[in-house]
């Protein structure tokens, strides 16, 4: 008994080591033993492939570093401008730059391939002081590339406390430049209402700037208050605005019809869905126009489809940006996460906007096409909405 004791003590080490080294080595493992732990063999030749890198590359590469490009390198090769992966470090850099202390520079902006394109720049921002354009293309953020990162991961980067400089490299057009923006807490309503003439008749020019929580609420009032200005009909200004939550997209919807769809949802791995109005519509009958161009995306092109699918307004401006997928986060034991497009959305006639599956999409082209001047500065998108409302075509 004493020496089967003392075999045993001196096997558990043996076994332990040798434990360790095959779990990192599952290639040298007999077939029947390896497959039912290590998985098959699609998964078994990617850690073949990443413990052949770590034992023998000429200089030694973490299995941190490793993995977390085992892992970009799936998400890259899905070919989709909205998947990503957040390493632990984006991952937590994103988490921190929802904190309120954390501030920006004053942009809208939208996925690029080599970082954020700037869709507004609100009056007054940091970003307006500092020169940024709409059009630009940010590509750097204190002096890292945002190339290939996952939006919130890249806005992270601008983003950071208040009074904090942050350098950006900017492309436009065929220029490089570099700007330094003093962040600061922009305060900007997501909503904004006047009520204008044209041809001596009153109408309602109501922009919104995303679909945050409660914008449906902001938007139901600044159509009561451009009603009760006199406006015989409403442009619904969708410029520049890139989504936001789809529930305020449902409800904003809601404001304009009295029934119908709004969105279906589909997904593979998540239940169809789809949203209808909720049947409380404040301005269901009023003449109104939507107004849209390239900035306009995801839950604003939801909105636009729909109420062109209801033929509830025609579209005036220019095609939109054609996102028709959704995405989820989904956190990793590692610490980071991925940000997965998950489906689809359609449209009630059954469009995707964002073409085929996550390919660039044509969106919504608009019934009446009008652009902005870009020499004359002047508004000729808001004009041409007007001049549809005048005109009795909407």
């Amino acid at each position: 008994m004493r020496l089967l004791r003392l075999l045993a003590l001196l096997l558990i080490p043996v076994a332990l080591v040798g434990g360790v080294y095959l779990g990192g080595h599952p290639e040298n493992l007999p077939g029947f033993v390896r497959d039912p732990l290590v998985g098959d063999e699609d998964t078994r030749v990617v850690d073949e492939a990443i413990a052949e890198v770590s034992d023998s590359y000429y200089r030694k590469i973490p299995d941190r570093a490793l993995a977390d490009a085992a892992v970009r390198g799936v998400v890259e090769s899905l070919d989709d401008r909205f998947s990503a992966y957040f390493t632990p470090k984006e991952y937590a850099e994103y988490q921190m730059s929802q904190d309120s202390q954390f501030s920006g520079i004053g942009t809208t902006v939208q996925p690029d391939p080599f970082g954020l394109r700037v869709a507004q720049v609100f009056d007054e921002s940091p970003a307006a002081r500092a020169g940024v354009k709409v059009g630009d293309v940010i590509v750097a953020a204190g002096g890292k590339a945002l190339k290939g990162l996952a939006q919130e991961a890249a806005v992270a980067r601008v983003k950071g406390p208040r009074g904090t400089d942050v350098v950006l490299g900017l492309r436009r057009g065929k220029r490089k430049l570099e700007v330094t923006v003093t962040r600061a807490t922009v305060s900007v309503p997501q909503v904004a209402s006047r009520v204008t003439a044209m041809g001596g008749v009153k109408y309602g020019v109501v922009a919104l700037a995303q679909f945050g929580g409660g914008a449906h609420a902001e938007v139901y009032a600044a159509i009561k208050k451009v009603v009760d200005g006199g406006a015989k009909g409403i442009v619904f200004d969708l410029r520049g605005n890139g989504g936001g939550l789809v529930s305020e997209a449902q409800l904003v919807t809601s404001g304009f019809i009295r029934e119908g769809k709004v969105v279906t949802t589909r997904g593979r791995n998540v239940p169809e869905r789809t949203l209808r109005a909720t049947g409380d519509p404040v301005a269901p009958d009023i003449p109104l126009v939507v107004l849209v161009d390239r900035g306009t995306a995801s839950a604003s092109e939801i909105v636009a489809g729909a109420l062109q699918d209801l033929d509830r307004a025609p579209i005036v401006g220019t095609k939109t940006f054609g996102k028709g997928v959704f995405q989820e986060v989904v956190e990793l034991s590692n610490g980071g996460a991925l940000d997965i497009t998950a489906g689809q959305y359609f449209t009630p006639n059954g469009r995707n906007l964002g073409g085929k599956g996550v390919s660039t999409g044509a969106g919504i082209t608009p019934d009446v096409k009008a652009q902005d001047d870009a020499e004359t500065k002047a508004d000729e998108g808001l004009r041409g909405a007007l001049k549809v409302l005048a005109d009795g075509e909407a």
